[in-house]
C-alpha cells in the first residue's frame, strides 16, 4: 500500500474570498488613484469597470494555464508567443470597449490628441497590463512559497514521528523479549526479584507505548525510564557489574525529544565487555542556560564490538538530532583503548 503525502498534507488553495478581497481592494485603489489624477471619479469608475474584467480574465489565464502548461514545462517560446497574442487581443478589446462605452478620448492622460492603435498607445496599454500580470503573479508565487514551506515543515514532522515510531518498534521488542525470558527464569526459581521486574517492565511499557507519542516529554520522565531500564539490566546480569547513573540539575522544567539516549545506552549494555569488571556509567546533567549534557561510558573487548556500536541505531539517533536540534547540539563518539564514550550536548 503506497502512502500519498498529498492526502496527508493537502495543497492549500487560496480561498475565493481572498481573491474577491484582493480585486475589490485593487479596483477601489485604481478608482481613487485615476480619479484624483483626472479629477474625474465618474470617468475613473467607468473605465475601471471596463478594464478590470479584462485584467482578471488575462491574469487567471496566465496563472492557471500559461504558466503551468508552458512556462513550468520550459516551453518558453510557446509561452511568450501565447502571452503576446493575449496582450494583443486584450489591447483590441479594451480599446474598443473604452471607445464605445466610456469616452472617445481613448488616452486622456496623454498630452495632446492621441489616436488608438499607435505605437505609443499600444506600448502604454501593454506595459500597464504586464504590470498587473507581474504584480498578481508575484503575490501568487509568494503565497505558494509560504504554503510549500508549511507543507515541508509538516512533512518533516510526519517523517520525524514515523522515524521515532520505527525506532521504537525496532528496539523495544527485542528488549521486552529478553526481559520476559529473565522474568520467566526468576519465577521458576521463585525469586523475590520477580515482582520488581514486573513493576519496572510495566513502567517501561507504559512509557514507550503511550507517553513517547508526544513530540516532547519531560526530561525527568525520560530519566525515570532510563533508571528502570538500567535496573532491569542489573537483574539480567547474574554477575556483579558496575552500573551507575549520575543525575544533576532540575529536570522537571525541561522537555526533550523522547528516546534520544536509548540507543547509546542499549549499545553500551549490548556490546560492552562481558566480564566481572564490565561497567556502564551514565551521566545526565542540566547546566546553566538550559545546556543538557549526556554521556555514557563502557568498556568493551574487541574491535568487532566497536564497529557494531557505531551501527544503525546511532545513525538513526544522529539523524533525529539533526532534524530536531540542527546546530544546537554536539555529538562526540570516542574510543580510547578498550573504553567507549558517547558525549552529547544539547542547547535547549
Amino acid at each position: 500500500m503506497s502512502l500519498n503525502s498529498s492526502k496527508i498534507i493537502p495543497n492549500i488553495a487560496i480561498p475565493i474570498k481572498f481573491h474577491l478581497l484582493f480585486w475589490l481592494s485593487y479596483f477601489s485603489f485604481n478608482i481613487i488613484r485615476w480619479g484624483s489624477y483626472f479629477d474625474d471619479y465618474w470617468y475613473s469608475l467607468k473605465s475601471n469597470l471596463v478594464e478590470f474584467p479584462l485584467h482578471i480574465i488575462l491574469v487567471y489565464i496566465n496563472l492557471l494555464y500559461f504558466i503551468p502548461k508552458f512556462l513550468a514545462q520550459k516551453k518558453y517560446k510557446t509561452y511568450i508567443i501565447l502571452l503576446l497574442i493575449s496582450l494583443n487581443v486584450h489591447y483590441i478589446v479594451r480599446t474598443g470597449l473604452n471607445y464605445f462605452l466610456v469616452s472617445k478620448n481613448i488616452w486622456p492622460e496623454a498630452t495632446g490628441h492621441q489616436e488608438a492603435f499607435t505605437f505609443n498607445h499600444i506600448l502604454a496599454v501593454t506595459l500597464g497590463e504586464l504590470y498587473v500580470l507581474a504584480l498578481v503573479t508575484t503575490i501568487k508565487l509568494i503565497i505558494d512559497w509560504i504554503n510549500q514551506r508549511q507543507r515541508l515543515e509538516k512533512l518533516s514532522k510526519i517523517n520525524l514521528q514515523t522515524e521515532l515510531n520505527f525506532l521504537r518498534m525496532q528496539i523495544q521488542p527485542h528488549f521486552f523479549f529478553n526481559t520476559l525470558n529473565n522474568l520467566y527464569a526468576l519465577t521458576l526459581d521463585k525469586s523475590d526479584l520477580a515482582p520488581e521486574v514486573v513493576l519496572k517492565l510495566s513502567n517501561i511499557m507504559q512509557y514507550v507505548l503511550y507517553e513517547v507519542k508526544e513530540d516532547k516529554v519531560k526530561l525527568s520522565k525520560e530519566v525515570e525510564y532510563i533508571k528502570d531500564y538500567v535496573d532491569l539490566q542489573k537483574i539480567r546480569y547474574e554477575k556483579e557489574s558496575n552500573f551507575k547513573i549520575n543525575i544533576k540539575g532540575d529536570l522537571d522544567k525541561i522537555e526533550i525529544a523522547p528516546l534520544i539516549f536509548l540507543s547509546f545506552i542499549e549499545n553500551s549494555f549490548k556490546h560492552g565487555k562481558k566480564s566481572d569488571n564490565f561497567y556502564v556509567h551514565i551521566n545526565i546533567e542540566l547546566k546553566e542556560n538550559n545546556i543538557l549534557f549526556f554521556s555514557v561510558e563502557n568498556n568493551y573487548e574487541s574491535s568487532d564490538s566497536m564497529k557494531k556500536i557505531q551501527g544503525i541505531g546511532n545513525k538513526n539517533v544522529k539523524r533525529r538530532l539533526d532534524l530536531l536540534y540542527k546546530d544546537k547540539y554536539n555529538l562526540d563518539i570516542v574510543k580510547e583503548e578498550n573504553i567507549f564514550k558517547v558525549l552529547l550536548t544539547i542547547s535547549l
